[in-house]
């Protein structure tokens, strides 16, 4: 085997102050004290097309495409930015060792953060065990893994899906997949070592890397949208996206984040910039631009997402901000928020990121592609509001920012001693508390996203100072038959994982719907029921608002009070919208 070079991905991390992962720093120690992950790889799950017989992943000799990973951009030694955290390819040759079975080794591993971040796989079935981490004050933590199926795990919690699985008799057109789990840390503590599960059952338990998912310590989310899909767009070729954007709280830097969520190709960024609107496309001075560990424009890998480098530029809070990226390749389909609400904009071909005045700019779409975060230094934090299409804003004005989310962020900023918490709107019409709508791979016109407990992670634990999460969704699942016990049984681990992560986690009431054609009377009383759970016990969260009692009508309670419903209904409009968000008492997001 030759000698794998973690010299560059090394320096990279260094640069972008995130811990090394496991096996990316220094030489092993000598006797029987924790190694670097890859000398502790037994393994063989990577083949080239080729040679299928070098690599065995399962026992059966079937194992991954080596080509297929690197056109998804999996390319050997590179930095992936996946839920939140940075984990490298094992930087190994196709045939090679490339992972360990999980057996109780203990890895060397530095950091400090919130979560342990795994690159993992099952063979022989979905892999579970317990392991351990031991701090460098002495004390250890617990925590369990679950790795799917690198066959028949969900595609909606994948991390990237291959198309191709390499075997003895020939390459078969089946998907194959890469998960990133991540399980929660002490916070405060500085990781020293991790032991790996240990004979986790009969399935293997295959780790590729390992490393501390670091907290975003000096940034704010001020503005946020949850990938709700990969749908077709354009064709996009050789254009410039112009997204509008409204913040939160503001600040005298920023970043934005891009997400290649759901995807099975990198896509390139040619060039961005970010200006204040002046109005349509036109910019208020002119664009500034970003860049991406130093350079105009970054390739994305299929599942992964980056961040543009901090540049000092004053983002005012209340604002509408113009995000504008370059796609010099052709795009027919791309990760989408589908509900913006808001008007964007499409030039015409040719790099326009940098035009201040907007006439490039000749087309107009509904949704927001790509782009998941706008973040600003400093500031105290943010509220993320975990939610469906009532959170997403579905039944307000569009243009004018009249979702619920953004009544909450100016009363944030107007009223005396409120928090100045950036509001992060992680809504998807159409959502699910247990079941996915999207299925988490392929092309589709179905932008009701996967589960928010699929989702939670991406959408709310890696979200950039995330200090209070409120859960406002379940209606969607009784509307689609599921019973109350099911919704409260998503809500309860929902509470429950975001409250291990250092949370503080709010829920919301269901509010009625009666009169639109899916909310019968039998919904209504499973409705109920949520209510009255959440009500009389919190269902394990912190604290419980009664969105409710705030939007029924007294009269007739299964209905919205006439004066907030949009005419669907299931929808409030603008009062209703303004009602929920005048609902919370401002110090629940304390926390």
């Amino acid at each position: 085997m030759r000698r794998r070079v973690w010299g560059t991905a090394a320096v990279v991390l260094a640069l972008l102050g995130i811990p090394a992962p496991a096996g990316a720093a220094g030489a092993a120690p000598h006797g029987s004290g924790p190694l670097p992950l890859e000398r502790l790889f037994d393994n063989r799950a990577i083949s080239d097309d080729a040679r299928p017989g070098d690599a065995d992943f399962d026992g059966s000799g079937a194992s991954l495409s080596a080509p297929d990973l690197a056109a998804a951009g999996w390319t050997p030694g590179r930095v992936l930015g996946v839920e939140g955290a940075h984990l490298v390819r094992p930087d190994t040759r196709a045939g090679e060792p490339d992972n360990v079975r999980a057996d109780g080794q203990w890895v060397r591993l530095r950091g400090r953060g919130d979560a342990l971040a795994f690159l993992v796989a099952g063979t022989g079935g979905d892999a579970r065990g317990s392991g351990t981490v031991r701090y460098r004050d002495g004390s250890r933590s617990a925590y369990r893994l679950t790795a799917p199926d690198w066959r028949t795990g969900p595609l909606a919690t994948k991390s990237v899906a291959l198309p191709h699985v390499n075997a003895p008799d020939g390459q078969r057109a089946e998907k194959a997949r890469l998960y990133v789990v991540t399980v929660p840390l002490a916070r405060g503590r500085e990781v020293a070592s991790v032991r790996l599960p240990r004979d986790p059952g009969a399935a293997d338990l295959h780790v590729f890397a390992l490393s501390v998912r670091s907290l975003a310590t000096g940034w704010t989310g001020t503005w946020s949208a949850s990938t709700a899909g990969y749908a077709p767009v354009g064709p996009w070729a050789d254009r410039t996206v112009r997204l509008v954007v409204h913040t939160s709280a503001g600040g005298p830097r920023v970043r934005i984040r891009l997400d290649n969520t759901f995807a099975g190709a990198p896509v390139r960024v040619g060039s961005a910039s970010v200006a204040v609107r002046d109005a349509g496309a036109r910019a208020r001075g002119a664009p500034a631009a970003l860049t991406f560990d130093g350079a105009r424009g970054a390739e994305i890998p299929a599942g992964a997402r980056v961040f543009s480098d901090p540049l000092r530029f004053a983002v005012p809070a209340g604002a509408d901000l113009l995000v504008s990226f370059h796609l010099p390749g052709t795009v027919t389909a791309t990760p989408v928020h589908s509900q913006a609400l808001q008007t964007s904009y499409v030039s015409e071909p040719g790099d326009h990121a940098a035009d201040g005045a907007g006439a490039s700019y000749t087309s107009t779409v509904g949704v927001w592609p790509l782009l998941t975060g706008v973040d600003v230094a400093g500031g105290a934090g943010s509220v993320v509001l975990l939610g469906d299409s009532i959170t997403d804003g579905v039944g307000s004005t569009p243009d004018t920012n009249r979702r619920w989310p953004d009544v909450l962020a100016r009363r944030l900023l107007e009223e005396p001693g409120a928090p100045r918490r950036g509001v992060l709107n992680q809504g998807v019409s159409a959502n699910r508390v247990v079941g996915d709508r999207y299925p988490g791979d392929g092309v589709s016109t179905d932008t009701g996203g996967v589960s928010a407990l699929h989702r939670l992670d991406r959408d709310v634990l890696a979200q950039t100072s995330a200090r209070t999460v409120v859960v406002f969704q379940g209606i969607n699942d009784l509307r689609a038959q599921a019973p109350a016990a099911e919704v409260l049984g998503g809500l309860r681990e929902i509470a429950a994982r975001a409250r291990a992560r250092g949370l503080r986690v709010v829920a919301a009431t269901l509010v009625p719907c009666a009169g639109e054609a899916r909310c019968t009377a039998a919904v209504d009383a499973e409705r109920a029921a949520v209510n009255a759970a959440l009500r009389r016990d919190g269902a394990g969260f912190d604290a419980v608002l009664d969105f409710d009692a705030a939007l029924r009508d007294p009269a007739l309670p299964s209905r919205l009070l006439p004066e907030y419903d949009s005419g669907d209904h299931l929808h409030p409009g603008d009062a209703g919208l303004a009602a929920l968000a005048r609902a919370v008492p401002l110090e629940v997001l304390r926390g």
